[in-house]
């Protein structure tokens, strides 16, 4: 009877093809159940967002309104398809994610062996920051979605003899679209750039193809020429997609400073959406192993590129705080980088021991149990139960929707982003929302308002929500020309 050896074994030889299975069913489990699991409501930059995109229409394009176009467009028909709720406005960012966390492991996978493709795809996609990212219903994604389909797109092109047509026509168009994500402008730019500097990159640009070459730059120069008329029309992009009007170099440094203070602080007093740490310790030290693991061949494209990006976040974030979010991407490339690095020494000191090379497992596999466990817990609870972080989500949604009935109209009063946000609701409820308090006598039979306001009538309910500070959050009035018609007809019984 032949001896089976442990590569005979099926769990052996598809044991990559497992993992990445298990990894993306947990993933998608996670993904499409975030609404129900944190941050549990919705924050001022997600209503602001869900109110802009259903502003847009179908002239907005010939209107140089064309800022997070695609992404607003997602949500907009989410909403109209799904009606106005948690879900509706986060659906987008969900299925980018979804879409951001196959292309960061078909990334990796093309960087690195399978072995640490896989370990570090499964801890960037299921850590606590890339969740966040992913259930966010904003178009913040976006800044992390656009570099990693250039960064794979790349991938296709460089260091390959005859790279395709396709992946450079792609590549183009992806270029395109993404300097309509504001200051994105600044990463195409960067691109170009490192591109034309970049021994290597510089090399396979002149082996391209001239024809495929030739129609790839005139996509990315119509591209600009289409963004140059839509400034044209509509100025007030410029300084949304540019972020930098009236920017000094101590307003730029503050905002570094305020931008990577929440990802790397241990501590919960600043008042944030973004849960601190938002980047865990051992992913840091993960990442700066490989960063220094990458200073022997620092220009190799893959080598370089992670450094590059951190230098090129640093910029942005000092334009704009949100944009420090990009710093997932180059700190998941440090991490494969690391962990490279750390299986390649253990498998050198143990060159001929399969026993060891086997042992090697148990370590890393706690470790990285211990890592991904306390990110999700981390995020589950963080969201919910940090005061400075959760108090920035509410669920007035979901508490407007159950209570407030027929012919009621709701005053929201000096809140604007509300305002426009639950203003979206009056197109599928029959009540009617507000932003002035009208004269009494005006006043409709039955009124709420979204918080405390001194106005006429007799309270009847206080409707208590736990996302609200003193609890209180709707109240729901009678007015006073009501009550008096219901007393005489009492009387006159």
């Amino acid at each position: 009877m032949k001896k089976r050896t442990p590569t005979s074994l099926f769990l052996y030889r598809y044991r990559f093809h497992v993992g990445f299975i298990l990894l993306a069913l947990a993933y998608i489990a996670l993904l499409f159940g975030l609404p129900l699991l944190a941050p549990n409501g919705l924050s001022e930059s997600e209503m602001a967002s869900a109110a802009h995109s259903y502003d847009l229409q179908p002239d907005s394009v010939l209107k140089g309104d064309i800022v997070n176009l695609p992404y607003r467009t997602l949500q907009k028909l989410s909403i109209m398809l799904f009606g106005l709720n948690v879900y509706s406005v986060k659906l987008p960012s969900i299925v980018i994610g979804l879409i951001l966390g196959l292309l960061l492991i078909l990334l990796l996978n093309r960087w690195f062996k399978t072995n640490v493709a896989l370990l570090a795809s499964i801890l960037a996609i299921l850590s606590a920051s890339f969740l966040f990212l992913a259930g966010s219903g904003t178009p913040l994604i976006m800044l992390v979605f656009w570099p990693t389909l250039l960064l794979w797109l790349g991938s296709k092109i460089q260091g390959v003899t005859k790279p395709k047509p396709l992946y450079c026509f792609v590549f183009a168009f992806a270029l395109l679209a993404s300097i309509f994500t504001p200051h994105l402008i600044y990463l195409a730019a960067f691109i170009v750039l490192f591109a034309l500097l970049h021994p290597h990159l510089r090399f396979t640009i002149k082996t391209l193809p001239t024809v495929p070459l030739i129609l790839t730059l005139f996509i990315i120069l119509m591209g600009l020429a289409a963004l140059v008329v839509a400034a044209f029309v509509n100025p007030a992009i410029i300084p949304e997609l540019l972020l930098a009007p009236g920017l000094t170099f101590g307003g730029f440094i503050e905002n570094v400073k305020v931008a990577f203070l929440p990802l790397f602080s241990w501590n919960t007093t600043l008042e944030s959406q973004f849960l601190s740490p938002f980047v865990g310790l051992a992913s840091i030290a993960l990442a700066a192993i490989g960063l220094l693991s990458t200073t022997k061949g620092f220009f190799a494209s893959r080598n370089s590129i992670a450094s590059c990006l951190i230098v090129f976040t640093i910029f942005l974030a000092g334009l704009n705080p949100e944009s420090a979010i990009l710093i997932l991407l180059p700190l998941s490339i440090l991490i494969a980088h690391g962990l490279r690095y750390i299986l390649d020494k253990w498998y050198t000191l143990f060159p001929d021991n399969p026993y060891a090379r086997i042992s090697g497992v148990l370590p890393i596999g706690a470790f990285m149990g211990i890592m991904i466990y306390g990110g999700i817990t981390h995020f589950l609870y963080g969201y919910r139960y940090v005061p400075m972080v959760a108090d920035e989500f509410n669920n007035d949604v979901t508490l407007i929707q159950e209570n407030l009935t027929q012919g009621e109209t709701l005053y929201v009063i000096n809140d604007e982003i509300s305002y426009n946000f639950l203003k979206i609701l009056q197109e599928s409820h029959t009540f009617t929302v507000e932003n002035q308090i009208p004269a009494p006598d005006q006043l409709p039979t039955k009124y709420a308002t979204l918080g405390h306001q001194n106005i006429p009538g007799e309270l009847n309910t206080i409707i208590t929500s736990p996302k609200s500070d003193n609890s209180d959050r709707i109240y729901m009035y009678t007015s006073n020309q009501a009550l008096e018609v219901e007393l005489n007809s009492e009387e006159r019984e």
